[in-house]
């Protein structure tokens, strides 16, 4: 029989005896008489089957509404703790229509299949509990996260017409969906299983498919809202709570337009939409929505009904655009009647134009800010608010700075609230014992000497042809993503800086650029890696190497060798160099709650990012052995510091979706603009010409930079899984060491959520990922 069972095998069935197609008392005639003609038999059943299956995939598409659906062969678990007449008749009858089937003989194995297979009918032996528990087995099945997408069917004693029949509920509370009597015959077996295909796993799959529906709803921008006839509300997307405010759970089950009601619609507004939903037409205008915080806002609202039986209304859909738009909200405002001398019903607004002649400083801002005042003196009320509301936010002083509401945190996740408070944020008010305190042990890693805790290189090459072939080795991989600078790392003796930096800056032609002997670039190199702190577990000179790692191979990607200049690439690589050069291992909020004098010297903003631009320029002109600016011409040198300034004040977490938005907005909008503008002139792609000139601008290019080192800075999750994981470990034991000093010097927290005895490292990472790097790197991309 091991012929017969290794074909069963292909078929992906659980190994089980093959039911007999002769009388049940032949069925032990001697098998190796027969060995190759059942052989055969079963081979030509395997095919016949796969004919079926193919058959049947080819037929099986469902619809739900507009979606196409399609149905693959239905797959099924026979759980029977011996196979009989009954079990047999099940498995000749999938094998007929072409279904896959699996059996089972107790609890353990059909847990198994099922978590493996993930059938979509399960049939289960209840015609006695002498072997297993089928309810409790259904139960278990219940309890596994997909089951609410199987059926699961109880095969039940046949019972004489004179006697009563227990009743099924309880098998229905345990999770049965369905109960077949109990009959072998095999055409009874096909008629039953060809009515649960069509009829439960059918139903599943439409509900499958309805899921990804409410997926979309929930990641649309537009406040959906779903009703019954009778208004009382049966869901709401994300959208819409961000609008109203109320949470899902406030709303569900509730009358809608009570939920939202205020005197600023009029009177008779609801009962012209019921009229226009009862004749089966949609409503499309202005709708004052009341927040739960009692605001009450307009948004331009699409009601629409869907239809049921009997053409009767069974759902009201109600769509309200989270952004007003102003031109429906000026034509709905011509209904207004002219009262109080004003226009539209409203009365002059005074102080606006004393707000106007208070402003004569005539820069950009200030001319919109103008114009919007201007506009609102013959605006209608609704327009006048929302102008009101853009006056406001375009005087705040950081307008690309995003206002982290506590929705808009991932799954309101205390993690990555920690996270983004204590990397964006200078301060934080949360301290773990009295102010008193503070000046307990003063002297913080940030107060030492430099020197005492600096890594001094010994003197090594200064030449590339003289690197040692095992370094050589691997630095012939620098041109790749994957290059591994930890390796280098521990072959140089925590010297990559140097090695790499070497090779790096002379690809890029820097002792041409800069008219310098090659010396001076090493000597320099040398300088600065030994300003880094071999002590920090993250920030040190491997860190610094591998930034300027991913800045030389972003800057070698054709659209950036198109817009940049050599001065441009010199600046990207030399910025990363120094980016975070003499970092004592602590944040600036950190420095900033010691009162460091680093923080009193730059006044408490970018204290690093200040000092290590500062020093790198101090030292570079302390010694003609090592000035690598020695050179260059004034208006050069004067070009080259700024931009270099700009990159290294440009890697503040205080500032990233500042440069972000600005990235955004300047460079990717402007590139889809210009996309749209040649679509609509019928000219295709844009020009190639116009669009480096336009990404070429001075202003332009200065945003692609601050990018070009954010990503560079931040790319540790995109490298190799190994790489990335080490990087990991490395900046949490960081702030690991940051944390537990803060504590012990009762210090204000900047991140509570780094503690070494609670943190989940991949935890911190994924959120790091999910708030900075993903948006950042697809719009570089």
């Amino acid at each position: 029989m091991s012929a017969v069972s290794d074909t069963i095998s292909v078929v992906g069935v659980t190994p089980r005896y093959i039911p007999p197609t002769h009388d049940r008392k032949h069925e032990r005639h001697d098998s190796s008489s027969k060995h190759h003609e059942k052989k055969k038999t079963v081979k030509k059943s395997y095919f016949k089957k796969k004919k079926r299956e193919e058959k049947r995939s080819t037929n099986n598409e469902v619809s739900l509404g507009p979606m196409k659906l399609k149905q693959k062969t239905m797959s099924i678990l026979l759980v029977f703790a011996k196979e009989d007449a009954q079990s047999d008749g099940f498995w000749w009858a999938a094998d007929k229509i072409g279904y896959k089937c699996y059996i089972a003989h107790n609890p353990e194995t059909a847990m198994e299949n099922y978590l493996d297979k993930h059938p979509d009918v399960v049939i289960i032996d209840h015609r006695n509990s002498k072997h297993f528990d089928a309810e409790a087995l259904c139960r278990s099945l219940r309890a596994t996260e997909s089951s609410e997408h199987t059926v699961i069917v109880a095969v039940t004693k046949r019972y004489a017409l004179d006697k009563e029949e227990p009743s099924f509920l309880p098998s229905i509370t345990a999770g049965f969906n369905k109960r077949i009597v109990e009959s072998p015959n095999i055409s009874m077996c096909m008629n039953e299983l060809l009515t649960l295909e069509y009829g439960e796993v059918q139903s599943r799959l439409k509900l499958s498919a309805c899921k990804a529906v409410f997926s979309a709803l929930d990641n649309v921008s537009d406040a959906v809202e779903i009703s019954s006839e009778d208004h009382e509300v049966q869901y709401v997307n994300h959208a819409f709570e961000r609008l109203t405010g109320y949470s899902s759970e406030e709303v569900l089950g509730k009358n809608s337009s009570e939920i939202v009601k205020n005197d600023r619609n009029r009177p008779d507004l609801n009962d012209t939409i019921n009229s226009q939903l009862k004749k089966g037409k949609y409503w499309d205008g202005i709708y004052h929505t009341r927040r739960k915080s009692g605001e009450i806002l307009p948004s331009h609202c699409h009601i629409c009904p869907v239809l049921g039986q009997g053409g009767k209304i069974s759902h009201v859909i109600s769509i309200k655009n989270s952004t007003t738009d102003t031109s429906h909200i000026l034509k709905e405002s011509t209904e207004f009647n002219l009262v109080n001398g004003g226009l539209h019903g409203v009365p002059r607004r005074k102080e606006s134009i004393a707000r106007i002649h208070s402003m004569t400083i005539e820069a950009p801002i200030t001319k919109v800010i103008n114009i919007i005042n201007a506009a609102q003196e013959s605006s209608p009320i609704t327009v006048v608010q929302a102008l009101d509301k853009v006056l406001e936010i375009l005087r705040t002083s950081e307008l690309y700075s995003p206002y982290f509401a506590q929705q808009n945190m991932k799954d309101n996740d205390p993690m990555t609230s920690d996270l983004v408070s204590g990397l964006v944020s200078q301060n934080v008010k949360r301290s773990l014992t009295p102010s008193y305190l503070s000046d307990v042990n003063s002297n913080s890693s940030g107060k030492q000497g430099h020197h005492s805790h600096l890594h001094i290189p010994s003197p090594v090459t200064s030449s590339l042809s003289q690197v040692p072939d095992h370094i050589q080795e691997i630095l012939d991989k620098d041109y790749t993503w994957e290059f591994n600078v930890i390796e280098l790392e521990k072959v140089t003796n925590k010297r990559p800086l140097l090695y790499l930096g070497l090779k790096t800056l002379t690809r890029f032609g820097i002792c041409d650029f800069f008219q310098v002997e090659e010396s001076v670039i090493a000597n320099w190199l040398k300088l600065v890696e030994g300003r880094y702190h071999s002590t920090n577990t993250y920030h040190n000179s491997t860190h610094a190497a591998d930034v300027m790692h991913a800045s030389a191979y972003f800057l070698e990607r054709e659209r950036n060798k198109a817009v940049f200049d050599q001065m441009d690439e010199m600046a990207c690589l030399i910025a990363a160099i120094v980016h975070d050069l003499d970092h004592p291992g602590r944040t600036n909020a950190f420095l900033v709650n010691e009162k460091n004098q680093l923080a009193i010297l730059y006044n408490d903003q970018a204290v690093l990012e200040n000092h290590h631009s500062a020093l790198a320029f101090q030292l570079t002109w302390k010694d003609d052995s090592v000035n690598i600016f020695k050179n260059l011409e004034t208006d050069d040198y004067k070009i080259l510091r700024q931009n270099i300034i700009d990159m290294v004040l440009a890697t503040e977490m205080k500032q990233h979706f500042q440069h972000l938005n600005k990235f955004i907005n300047s460079i990717n909008k402007g590139c889809l603009k210009m996309d749209e503008t040649s679509s609509m002139s019928g000219n295709g792609s844009p020009d190639s010409t116009m669009m480096l000139n336009q990404l070429s601008a001075p202003e332009n290019k200065t945003f692609i930079k601050r990018i070009l080192i954010k990503c560079a800075d931040v790319a540790n999750p995109c490298r190799p899984l190994d790489v990335c994981k080490e990087w990991g470990k490395r900046i949490a034991e960081e702030y690991f060491l940051q944390t537990d000093e803060e504590k012990a010097r009762g210090l204000p927290v900047v991140m509570p959520v780094f503690d070494r005895k609670s943190i989940r490292i991949p935890k911190s990472q994924l959120s790091f990922i999910d708030v900075f790097i993903n948006e950042m790197f697809e719009s570089f991309d």
